[in-house]
């Protein structure tokens, strides 16, 4: 029997937790920081997709909304890269204030034993533009494709 595996990020984020909770659950301030096109019906039941790069294509069910403080959706690949078909996995994310901004915790879990380190890392990547974009800024251009391939 194949191990399922999880990773756990956490992120400050100098938003408040209303304002960030937008950036999670809004297509058009979600393609702000992840993916080049988003489809997402923020209700429980409803569809969660996430264009972020050609043959890349994140895809679910959304779980869980409980504004502002959680979201919860299935995770998979559209076609399985790695053997993680769509919806089979878990991603949580839970905001809790922190001073005048927000903590973001990520827990994915469900994932192949293995396959934690590149959801790691593209994680890391995309909280990191998250964290960017909620305060104000502009992450810039999406570079996870050009980074991939180097």
């Amino acid at each position: 029997m194949m191990e399922k595996a999880a990773i756990d990020r956490e992120v400050e984020i100098d938003a408040p937790p209303e304002l960030v909770f937008s950036f999670l659950t809004d297509a058009e301030k979600m393609v702000q920081w992840m993916g080049s096109e988003v489809e997402l019906d923020p209700r429980p039941g409803g569809i969660y997709r996430v264009f972020v790069r050609e043959g890349t294509i994140a895809r679910g069910t959304v779980l869980e909304v409980d504004p502002p403080n959680a979201f919860r959706f299935s995770f998979g690949w559209e076609g399985s890269p790695g053997g993680l078909a769509p919806g089979a996995s878990t991603v949580e994310i839970t905001l809790v204030p922190s001073g005048q901004g927000t903590r973001v915790r990520l827990r994915h879990f469900g994932l192949p034993d293995g396959a934690e380190g590149e959801h790691d890392e593209g994680w890391a990547h995309y909280l990191g533009r998250l964290q960017v974009r909620a305060a104000g800024g502009n992450p810039g251009e999406d570079t996870w494709e050009e980074e991939e391939e180097a």
